[in-house]
C-alpha cells in the first residue's frame, strides 16, 4: 500500500511540474483507475485490478526535488476516500495540462495518450457518476469537475461523448422534480460550458455544437418544470433555491454563447422566448439573494454583458448585426416593461438585513447598516431605462413614446424615492442617476449612454413633428421632470467626480466601462445643443448658491424696494415663470432710470464662486498624475506658465467688472464682495433662455459650472495631447480632440467680447 501511494505521489508532483512520463502509459491507467470499494486500502491490492487495465509488474518514477507540496502523508491516508481524492487529483490536473499551451509537446503527448486510454479501458464516466451522490461532498463535487473535464478533453479530441453519460443527464433532467440527480447533471454541465468559453481554440463554435445537441430539446423541458414549481407542495426549499442558483449559471453561459459564438439553439434563446419564467421568480418568496441573483442576471442580459469575464471581454463594438438576437432582446426588453407595469417595482423590497457571501443573515459582531440595497436599485434602474432604450430603437411614434417615456421614468423615480435618504430634490429630478450610481462608474455610464441614447431618438421624433418655440420649450420641460435631460445627467457626473479631467482620462483609458461612447456622443450633442447646456448650467449656479433666495423676488424687491420672504423655486419654476420674470425686469429698468445691464443681483440672491475656484482645483487626489515628471522641462514650465495666465486673467476680468459696476451704483444698494457664482452673459435666444434679464454687464465672464465644465474639457485635451504626443495613448483620440477644441471655440464664441481680446482661454502650449 505504502508503494502505491507513494506511485500516486510522485506522478502528481511530475505531472504538476509539466514533466515528461517515462513509464508506459498503460501503467500509469492502472494507478488512476477507479476500483476502489468502500472499505480501508488494506485490502485495496485485492481490488486494483480492472477490466482491461494490466497489473504493471514494477513502476519506478524518479524522485522530483520540489518544495513539498499539500498532501497528508502515509499515516494519514488510511481510507479510501484519501486515495480516491488524489486519483481525482491527478486525472483532473493532467487534463489541465494537456490542454495547456505552456506544456512541453513530449509531456503533453504522454498525457493525452494515458487519458485516452484510461477512458477506453475502465468505463471512468459511469463510476464518476456513480459518485455523484456521495455523502461526502468533497469527494462528488471532485467527481463533477473531473467528469467535466474528461467530457471537455473528449469534445477538444473530437471523441464520440459516452452514451450512457447523455441517457443520464436527460433522464434526471427531464424527470425534474421527482429525480434528484438534475442538480448534479447541471453543475457538470456548467463545468463544460465554462472550459468550452475560456477556450481560445478556433473550433470553439464547432466544439459547442457537438456538445449542445444532445441536450437541445432536454434544456427547455426542465426549463419549464422548474419555473413552474408551487412552494406549497415543497416543504424543502433549499433543493429549490439550490437549482434555480445552478440552473441560472448555466442559463448566463448558454446565452453567452449565444451572443459570443452567433449561435441559435432552442437552449441558448430560452430565456427570450419565455422570459416571464425568470421575472416571475422576483416576485417568489425566495431569499433576497436569490432575487438580487436573477434581477442582477437580467440585466446583464440586456446590457450583453453574460459571460464577459469567460469570453475574454465584453461584445466587440463592431460586430457584425445579429437580427435574430435583436428580436430576442426585443422580446425580453418587453417582457420587462409588461412586468414593471404589473406592479415590479412596487412589490420589490431593498430594505432588509445585507448579504454576506450569499446570505441574507447578519454575522453575530456585525452591525446592520441601514439604508437601501443599492445593488437591487441599480440592477432595477437598469432593467427599465435599456428595456426602454431597446424598444425605443423598433418604435416609430413619437407620441408612443413619450407616453412610454413617462409613465415607466415616473414609476422608477417614484420608486427611489421611496428608497433615497435624502430623497431626491424635485427641483432636478435628473439627479438620481449619479445618487444611486455613485459606487459603479460602469453602470453608471451604460444608464448615462442608454438615456442619452433615448433622449436623441426622441429628439429626432420630436425635430421631423414639432417646430413651434412652445413645442420645444415643453419637450425641454418633460426631460426635466422625467430625469433624463443629458445636459444634467452629465454635470451631475462632473460635479461627482469634483471637475476632475484625469478621471475622465482615466474613464477613456480603460475598457471596463462604456465612457468612450458615451463622450463622443454627448460631446456631438453638447455643439448642437449649446443653447440648452448653457441655460441648464444656470440653473445649477442659481440652485447650488449657498444662500440663494427666488431670482424673482430679488428682482421685485429691485422694483418695489423692499424685502420679502419667498421661497426659492427650483429651476422648473423658474422656466414656467420666464415671461413673468422678463416683464419684472423691463419694469425694475425703467423705474430705476438706468440701463438694464447694471442691474446686479444682490449677494444673497446669486454669490459667486471663491476667487481660488478660479484655478484649476482639486477636492481630492487625482487617480493618476498623467503629467509625469518625464515630460521635457520647457514643457511643463510652458503648461505652468499658461495656467498662471489663465488664473490671472479670469481673476482680473472679475476685478474690472466688479469696478465697473461698483461706479454705477452705490455699495448701500448693491453688495461688491468678491463672488462665487457668475454673472450670466448675454446668450441667443432659447426656449427656456434667461438671457440678458439675469446678467450685469454684457462683458461678465461665466466663472460658474459652465466655466469649469469647459475648464475641465481643456485640461483633458491637454492631457491627450501630451499623451498622444509620446505614443502613449492607447488608440488614436484625433475625433476626440476635434471635439473638445470645438466646444471650447462655442464657449469662447459665447463670450465674444473677452474671447476677442484675449482675456479668456489664452493659446495654450497644445494646439
Amino acid at each position: 500500500m505504502k508503494a502505491f501511494l507513494d506511485i500516486l505521489e510522485q506522478l502528481y508532483r511530475k505531472i504538476l511540474l509539466g514533466a515528461t512520463l517515462e513509464n508506459d502509459s498503460h501503467d500509469y491507467v492502472f494507478y488512476l483507475s477507479l476500483a476502489f470499494s468502500d472499505q480501508d486500502c488494506s485490502d485495496c491490492s485485492d481490488n486494483l485490478d480492472v477490466e482491461g487495465v494490466h497489473r504493471p509488474s514494477s513502476v519506478h518514477l524518479a524522485t522530483v526535488s520540489v518544495a513539498p507540496v499539500c498532501l497528508k502523508r502515509h499515516s494519514q491516508m488510511s481510507s479510501t476516500r484519501e486515495v480516491m481524492l488524489l486519483q481525482l487529483t491527478v486525472i483532473k490536473v493532467m487534463i489541465t495540462r494537456t490542454l495547456s499551451v505552456e506544456t512541453e509537446f513530449h509531456a503533453k503527448e504522454k498525457y493525452r495518450d494515458i487519458i485516452k486510454i484510461l477512458l477506453k479501458s475502465s468505463d471512468i464516466d459511469s463510476k464518476l457518476t456513480c459518485m455523484f451522490q456521495n455523502l461526502d461532498k468533497l469527494l462528488s463535487h471532485m467527481a463533477a469537475k473531473c467528469l467535466a473535464l474528461l467530457l471537455y478533453f473528449q469534445l477538444r479530441e473530437k471523441i464520440t461523448l459516452s452514451n450512457s453519460w447523455i441517457a443520464f443527464c436527460q433522464k434526471n433532467l427531464s424527470e425534474y422534480p421527482e429525480r434528484d440527480k438534475a442538480l448534479y447533471c447541471l453543475s457538470t454541465l456548467t463545468i463544460v460550458m465554462k472550459e468550452i468559453l475560456k477556450d481560445t481554440c478556433s473550433q470553439k463554435t464547432e466544439i459547442l455544437k457537438q456538445f449542445l445537441t444532445p441536450f437541445n430539446t432536454i434544456f427547455e423541458v426542465f426549463y419549464n418544470s422548474l419555473f413552474s414549481q408551487h412552494f406549497e407542495n415543497h416543504q424543502d426549499f433549499s433543493k429549490i433555491v439550490n437549482s434555480l442558483i445552478c440552473f441560472l449559471e448555466l442559463l448566463e453561459l448558454l446565452i453567452a454563447s449565444r451572443i459570443h459564438l452567433k449561435l441559435h439553439f432552442t437552449c441558448q434563446r430560452i430565456l427570450f422566448l419565455k422570459p416571464s419564467c425568470v421575472l416571475d421568480v422576483i416576485s417568489w418568496p425566495v431569499q433576497a439573494f436569490v432575487k438580487r441573483k436573477f434581477i442582477i442576471f437580467i440585466k446583464k442580459c440586456l446590457l450583453c454583458k453574460v459571460g464577459e469575464d469567460l469570453c475574454r471581454g465584453s461584445v466587440p463594438a463592431l460586430m457584425p448585426p445579429d437580427d435574430h438576437l435583436d428580436v430576442d432582446m426585443l422580446a425580453l426588453a418587453d417582457a420587462v416593461l409588461q412586468a414593471v407595469d404589473l406592479g415590479l417595482l412596487r412589490t420589490l423590497s431593498v430594505h432588509g438585513k445585507p448579504s454576506h457571501f450569499g446570505g441574507d443573515e447578519v454575522q453575530p459582531g456585525w452591525e446592520h447598516v441601514p439604508g437601501p440595497d443599492y445593488v437591487i436599485l441599480r440592477a432595477a434602474s437598469l432593467l427599465i431605462i435599456r428595456s426602454l432604450e431597446i424598444k425605443f430603437q423598433n418604435c416609430a411614434s413619437a407620441d408612443e413614446m413619450k407616453v412610454d417615456l413617462q409613465r415607466f421614468m415616473s414609476e422608477l423615480l417614484t420608486f427611489l424615492k421611496r428608497h433615497l435618504q435624502p430623497s431626491l430634490q424635485s427641483h432636478n429630478l435628473c439627479e438620481w442617476l449619479s445618487r444611486v450610481f455613485v459606487e459603479q462608474d460602469d453602470d453608471m455610464l451604460e444608464a448615462a449612454k442608454a438615456l442619452l441614447g433615448i433622449y436623441l431618438k426622441l429628439t429626432r421624433k420630436c425635430e421631423a413633428t414639432e417646430s413651434l418655440t412652445q413645442e420645444k420649450e415643453m419637450w425641454n420641460h418633460h426631460t426635466h421632470e422625467n430625469g433624463y435631460n443629458p445636459h444634467c445627467i452629465f454635470l451631475f457626473l462632473l460635479k461627482t467626480i469634483v471637475f476632475d479631467s484625469t478621471v475622465l482620462l482615466d474613464f477613456l483609458i480603460s475598457s471596463e466601462t462604456c465612457f468612450l461612447e458615451y463622450f463622443v456622443r454627448y460631446l456631438k450633442l453638447l455643439q448642437k445643443d449649446w443653447d440648452h447646456f448653457f441655460t441648464v448650467c444656470k440653473y445649477f449656479d442659481v440652485t447650488e448658491s449657498k444662500d440663494s433666495v427666488n431670482i424673482y423676488c430679488c428682482i421685485s424687491s429691485l422694483v418695489q424696494d423692499s424685502s420679502s420672504n419667498w421661497t426659492e423655486p427650483g429651476p422648473l419654476a423658474v422656466l414656467s415663470h420666464h415671461r413673468n420674470a422678463h416683464a419684472c425686469v423691463c419694469h425694475a429698468s425703467d423705474a430705476s432710470s438706468e440701463p438694464l445691464n447694471q442691474i446686479v443681483l444682490s449677494k444673497e440672491a446669486y454669490t459667486t464662486l471663491p476667487a481660488n475656484s478660479l484655478s484649476p482645483c482639486r477636492a481630492s487626489p487625482s487617480l493618476v498624475d498623467y503629467d509625469s515628471s518625464d515630460d521635457s522641462e520647457e514643457e511643463s514650465t510652458n503648461q505652468r506658465l499658461a495656467n498662471s495666465r489663465l488664473t490671472s486673467f479670469h481673476q482680473e476680468a472679475v476685478k474690472k467688472i466688479q469696478d465697473r459696476i461698483g461706479t454705477s451704483r452705490g455699495e448701500k444698494e448693491l453688495s461688491l464682495k468678491p463672488q462665487s457664482r457668475p454673472l450670466v452673459p448675454k446668450e441667443s435666444n432659447t426656449p427656456f433662455s434667461v438671457d440678458c434679464d439675469l446678467a450685469s454687464d454684457s462683458t461678465a465672464s461665466q466663472v460658474g459650472i459652465c466655466y469649469r465644465t469647459v475648464k475641465c474639457f481643456e485640461e483633458l485635451r491637454g492631457a491627450i495631447y501630451r499623451l498622444q504626443k509620446k505614443n502613449l495613448f492607447p488608440y488614436n483620440p484625433t475625433a476626440l480632440l476635434k471635439l473638445l477644441k470645438h466646444v471650447e471655440a462655442i464657449y469662447n464664441k459665447s463670450l465674444n467680447p473677452l474671447y476677442n481680446s484675449g482675456i479668456l482661454f489664452p493659446q495654450t502650449v497644445f494646439p
